[in-house]
């Protein structure tokens, strides 16, 4: 079977535990771009060994930001790019539907992709789902600026919310794997950074601009949703009881919690950061 023909990008910083297995499940595509952001492990030398086009990658505190960058400046041999997580994996399923996708002629101009979660050394098959808007043709997706700059903890990378789409969008039937490495100190570490910044932003009425790349019902059911309280609450209840999350063990459990945290998090730096501003401390 020929190559998919899709550009890939892979953004890295310190990814040696998980570069290698990416990679290996996306063999089947033509390009494979690795922007890496001053690696001091073995990223680069493991990326270079497995056929990656390594492209070196430093900030300058302005936007674009890594993910836009990476659109704006990548010399791509294909219109259509595929965005992975270096601590994500492609299955053979979800590679053969993108390539049936490119070679429809009733394709669309992106597609969501949705994950199986591996939490505690278990992929868990229950549970609330994430979708992520990662295969798209360049030439009618952008990433939006949300003049973030002086968020604490902001960084490099684009939060993670999802790409502008001037057109359709579909879902791909087929799932990706997402599993880190690292463990559970970078996965609550990275949620921190992330809570920071939804807060600020939903404080300053700027993350409905969000809404804008998810055309549809996704739009009206965010819509419901950003405005519920209590939200942590809501989430373990949809996650472990209307998801049947309890159905993943102990994992499902402890996930479905770690998930109503992040929301709880969101909420009360959103609470924080109005208390500053009436300038109570």
């Amino acid at each position: 079977m020929p190559d998919i023909p899709v550009s890939v990008i892979i953004m890295t910083r310190n990814e040696s535990k998980n570069i290698v297995a990416c990679l290996e499940s996306l063999a089947g595509f033509d390009e494979i771009f690795v922007v890496d952001s001053g690696s001091d492990d073995d990223t680069v030398a493991l990326a270079a060994a497995h056929g990656a086009t390594v492209v070196p990658f430093a900030w300058n505190g302005r936007y674009p930001k890594k993910k836009q960058w990476c659109l704006e400046s990548l010399p791509f041999s294909h219109d259509w790019l595929l965005y992975v997580d270096a601590d994500e994996r492609l299955t053979p399923d979800c590679a053969a539907e993108i390539a049936d996708a490119m070679a429809s002629d009733a394709r669309r101009d992106g597609y969501f992709v949705g994950y199986d979660y591996v939490f505690m050394d278990t992929t868990l098959r229950f549970g609330r789902r994430i979708y992520k808007l990662v295969l798209f043709n360049r030439h009618k997706g952008r990433f939006l600026d949300y003049r973030d700059h002086d968020i604490a903890n902001m960084w490099e990378v684009e939060g993670h919310y999802q790409p502008k789409i001037e057109g359709t969008t579909a879902i791909l039937k087929s799932r990706m794997i997402h599993r880190d490495h690292e463990g559970l100190f970078h996965f609550f570490e990275r949620h921190n950074r992330y809570s920071d910044w939804e807060a600020a932003l939903r404080e300053r009425g700027l993350y409905d601009a969000d809404l804008e790349t998810q055309p549809g019902p996704r739009t009206l059911l965010k819509r419901i949703w950003m405005r519920m309280p209590c939200k942590g609450l809501v989430i373990f209840v949809y996650a472990y009881f209307v998801r049947l999350g309890f159905l993943d063990g102990r994992a499902g459990f402890d996930y479905a919690l770690a998930q109503a945290f992040y929301f709880w998090q969101i909420g009360i730096k959103q609470r924080e950061l109005r208390r500053r501003a009436r300038g109570v401390s």
